[in-house]
């Protein structure tokens, strides 16, 4: 099986190009100010009829309200909303409905105990995301480029069949690896093909396309 590969955070119409033109399948923009990769809605609409036809685009969010949802959906047209903060099963039930396309929920992960905490999202979000649980105190919800212990995610990721993506500190490194050995249906990456926080590298997006596109999973 092909393992898609999603490209987060990005900030220019380059670096869109850079990834399309590495293969990606998803390219995320963000929208939440405390985050180094954040643009305004006005830029990411530009950002995403640059990319409309060519990939899928993401939408991130953090906690939105209403009138946010509705704002991204009538501007950006995102294929995907990622809702990243710590919206429960029935908000992104919501969020659906107000945004008009599909919901990919992000579960912050220390603990298997942290990774069933999906199941309650299973059928109210159409893909669920695995990150790594950022540190007491930090200011992002994710993108810190830490990685979690993927064994947590033993018992649950059977459960979602290939409803489910990676994230949590990969690399071009190390993301053959958390393939093989998670059989990680989709991943993603920001951080880990950045020079500096917000700074994408185009040699870094092509080096980890490359590793993914040419990954095996674990038998």
């Amino acid at each position: 099986m092909t393992v898609k590969a999603k490209i987060c955070g990005l900030k220019t119409s380059d670096m869109i190009d850079a990834a399309i033109a590495g293969g990606a399948d998803l390219i995320g923009i963000v929208h939440f100010t405390k985050s180094p990769r954040h643009v305004d809605l006005a830029t990411a609409a530009r950002l995403a009829d640059h990319a409309r036809g060519r990939t899928r685009v993401v939408m991130l969010l953090v906690d939105p309200d209403d009138a946010l949802l509705r704002a991204v959906a009538d501007t950006v047209r995102p294929d995907v909303v990622q809702l990243h903060g710590s919206e429960t099963p029935r908000r992104v039930a919501d969020a659906c409905r107000l945004a008009g396309c599909p919901i990919l929920k992000a579960i912050k992960v220390e603990t298997a105990a942290d990774a069933a905490q999906a199941l309650a999202y299973d059928g109210m979000a159409d893909l669920i995301l695995f990150d790594a649980k950022a540190p007491k105190g930090a200011m992002l919800p994710g993108g810190n480029g830490l990685a979690f212990d993927w064994r947590t995610l033993a018992e649950v990721t059977p459960r979602l069949a290939d409803r489910w993506m990676l994230s949590g500190g990969l690399t071009p490194e190390s993301v053959a690896e958390a393939i093989r050995l998670t059989r990680a249906p989709a991943v993603d990456v920001s951080s880990g093909v950045e020079t500096a926080p917000g700074l994408k590298s185009a040699e870094l997006i092509g080096r980890f396309l490359h590793a993914v596109k040419t990954a095996k999973q674990q038998a």
